[in-house]
């Protein structure tokens, strides 16, 4: 039996046989969870690297998220514009 709320990595497709077999939603959280005191095997499918909306917040800021997505120029000749002199000069 589980002790204390533990996280699932519930699809939304599959929420609602989460919901069935017992899970409930954490609000603040945003993730599905089963509560203290009931049995986890039934979610053995949603047990995983489920860890709470707050946790992840501070390993991925907006910066690295954009970060990820930049794409490298195709030209090996180009000079990007570093704003300290007019591009047409």
């Amino acid at each position: 039996m589980a002790a204390a709320k533990t996280y699932l990595n519930v699809p939304y497709a599959q929420k609602d046989a989460a919901k069935a077999l017992g899970a409930r939603w954490d609000v603040a959280n945003k993730k599905w969870y089963i509560p203290a005191g009931k049995d986890p095997e039934p979610f053995g499918q949603w047990l995983g690297s489920a860890e709470p909306a707050a946790a992840k917040a501070d390993s991925v800021t907006p910066v690295t998220a954009l970060a990820a997505n930049i794409t490298q120029p195709a030209d090996s000749h180009f000079v990007a514009y570093d704003g300290n002199e007019p591009p047409w000069d």
